[in-house]
Parts: structure tokens; sequence; C-alpha cells
């Protein structure tokens, strides 16, 4: 009879703690998300004291930091909360060196060994960088691991042109039409500008499947942000398949804003001043003064749409310049070697100026080709004229 009741017993146990079990399970199935982050970092080579900022990034602006701090005995440490996850920077010593990573609601920690060089900038250099505990981040890193096979590829077609280049580059430089023929006519030329066009082509290609990839989520604005440093109208189309989910995100917000970017037809423009590619100053009063229309145009020597449009403003030009119309050419290239290059190409009869990301802003670019019609009195009567349109618009305003 007791083997039967202790048999009884330690059955009712056993359901016990597996009913126990169950409910502990469940909890913890059902745990609720971490509702704040924190960075703990620990940075080997740099001296206490070093300045840690975490900077805000893919957002195609220059940001404020949201929080700074010091190290100590190689330590740091941020906390905050977050509606998702977001791209940060971790900034030492004054913009000295940067560690990225995605920072989203858990515990991270951050390690890795600095270096600060011994040349007069001081920059810091980081190795062996590991961080833990932003499954984003983990997966940021897995999604965009084709970058190293890209780096490869792009090492490998200049491989044996860097004389080459050099040579073309000078040539182009000093105008010499002779030389730039000669080289460019060369089998081993044609095959590096084959090799550069299958490589921009294969570059496209893994971009717009990775944000395609993404549409229903935010990962696909993020990634429009993060792969792309300049938006042109091009890239609407990429933007209007993302579900609405995605387009309410934070990037999916950045994204819009980036690619409609709010009209300033009616303001008037304040006085600029730039320089041009010999390094002189202009300022904006000075160029359209005595002018009655000025179309400002933004663009750069990367953007393809850009360089497409400047025929269709060498044309307006030609037939509008001497009625009171002018055009000022504003470069956002951020290599100047580059923007150089482009000018010596396209040969644009009116002024050029290279800009110092200020002007851009205030401008509001987001976008290029980026233009703005003004009046005499610097007042914007209209944007984003281009081919036709343009030229209709100049026809009515200047039909005396």
């Amino acid at each position: 009879m007791n083997t039967i009741k202790y048999k009884i017993l330690g059955l009712c146990i056993c359901l016990f703690v597996i009913s126990n079990n169950g409910i502990a399970q469940k909890k913890k199935a059902i745990a609720p998300a971490p509702a704040s982050y924190s960075i703990e970092g620990n940075i080997t080579g740099l001296a206490d004291g070093t300045t840690v900022q975490l900077t805000p990034g893919a957002t195609h602006s220059s940001e404020s930091p949201v929080a700074e701090t010091t190290l100590k005995e190689g330590k740091f440490t941020f906390t905050g909360k977050l509606n998702e996850p977001r791209f940060f920077y971790l900034v030492f010593g004054k913009n000295k060196g940067y560690i990225h990573l995605i920072v989203e609601n858990s515990k991270i920690k951050v390690t890795a060994d600095g270096e600060v060089s011994k040349s007069e900038d001081e920059r810091i250099n980081f190795k062996n960088e590991v961080i833990t505990g932003s499954k984003s981040n983990d997966y940021y890193k897995k999604e965009t691991a084709f970058k190293a096979e890209l780096n490869k590829d792009y090492e490998n077609y200049h491989k044996g042109t860097e004389e080459l280049g050099k040579l073309y580059s000078k040539a182009r430089t000093s105008g010499n039409k002779k030389l730039i023929d000669s080289i460019g006519n060369s089998p081993e030329w044609k095959k590096f500008e084959a090799d550069e066009k299958a490589f921009f082509t294969k570059v496209q290609k893994t971009t717009t499947d990775l944000i395609a990839k993404h549409k229903t989520t935010w990962w696909g604005p993020f990634f429009m942000m993060t792969q792309y440093s300049y938006f042109t109208p091009d890239q609407k189309p990429l933007f209007e398949q993302f579900s609405e989910t995605a387009k309410k995100s934070y990037y999916g917000q950045l994204v819009d804003k980036d690619l409609n970017p709010k009209s300033l037809i009616g303001t008037s423009v304040a006085n600029f001043g730039l320089k041009d590619k010999d390094g002189k100053a202009y300022t904006a009063k000075e160029i359209v003064s005595g002018k009655k229309y000025i179309l400002i145009d933004f663009w750069a020597s990367w953007c393809g749409p850009c360089r497409k449009e400047i025929p269709n403003l060498k044309t307006a030009y030609s037939e509008y310049a001497d009625k009171g119309f002018e055009i000022l050419s504003i470069s956002i290239d951020k290599d100047e070697k580059a923007w150089q290059k482009a000018l010596g190409i396209e040969k644009m009869p009116w002024h050029n100026l290279l800009d110092d990301d200020k002007v851009s802003k205030s401008f509001n670019v987001k976008t290029i080709p980026a233009t703005y019609l003004l009046d005499s009195k610097g007042v914007i009567i209209s944007d984003n004229l281009r081919g036709a349109e343009l030229e209709a618009k100049l026809k009515e305003l200047l039909k005396s």
C-alpha cells in the first residue's frame, strides 16, 4: 500500500516540476526585449582622457554627437534607448579614429587595439576589433561581406595600369589631345575601360539587389543611405518599392527627405563665396551682377545624370546668354582632382565653383543634378528645370 502511495506522490512531484518548467519556459519565451542599450568599450593603446563620442551615421549629413565621454584605463560606457536599431560611429580623439557599429537595445561590448600614428595628424588606427551583443551589427557585417570581393576586383583591374593612368591624367590636365587619343586608342587602355565598366556594373547590381532584398523592413532604406553617398532621381524607383513599414522607419523618412527635398521657390538666396579651379574666389553677387535670370546648377564629376545634362545647359547658354541668362555650376565633389578632370573634359563656358559643403546645405541639396532658377533679385522662381523644361521656361521669360 505504501509503495503505491509513494508512487503516486512521486508522480505528483514530477508533474509539478514539469509544470513549473513549462511555465518558466513560457515566461522566458515571452520575456520583453531590453528597453535600453549599453555600450561597454575596452580599448588598448590609447591614453587616459582620450575623448570618445557617439555620433550618428548613415544620414548623408554632418551629425553632432549624441553623447561624449573619455577613456579611463581604456574603458568607456554609453547608455540610452532607441526605437529601432541605428548606425553610429565611435569617434576617438576629436575625429582622429573611428569604429562603426549598429546599436540596438541590448548589452553591447566593443574591444579593439588602438595605435596613434607617428605622422603629424596623429591618426588613430584600430585592429582586432570585436563587437558583440548586437544582432543587427552581426547581420550588417554578414550582408555587406561582398564588399571585400568588390575591393579585390577594384585592385585587380587597376594592376599594371598605374603608370598609364598617370600619363593619361597628365595629358588631360595639359590638354595634350594627341597623347590623349594615343593612350585612349591603345589596347591596354581599352581593356582597362572595359574592365572598369564591368566593375561598376557589378557594383550597381550588388547594391540594388541588397536593397531590394530588404524592401519590407527598415534595412532597405538603411542600405540606401549606406550604399549611396548621394542620391539622384535615378534612385526614386528603389524607394518606391519599399513597404509602408519601411518608408515610415527612421531611415525610410531620411531617404524620403533626401529624395524629395522641400521646395525653396519664393525664397531669397543669400550671397556666398566659393573658389574656381584656379583657386580664385568669387561671390555669387559678382557672377550674377547685371543678369536677368541665373541658373545655379549643383552637380558632381561622378554623377552620370549631371554629366548627361551638360549639353542641354550648353544649348540654353548659347541661345540665351546674350539676353541676360547666366549659369553658375557648383560641384559637390570631395575629390578636387576628379572635379578638375571633369572640367577639362566638359569645357563649360560659364563659372564653375567648388562647394564648401555649406552652400549646398543652404540650398537643401539632397539629390543631384539640382538646379535653381533665380531672378535678378536673387529670388528662386523655379527648380529642377532640365532639358526641354528649361528651354521652355527661358523662352517664356526672355521672349522679348
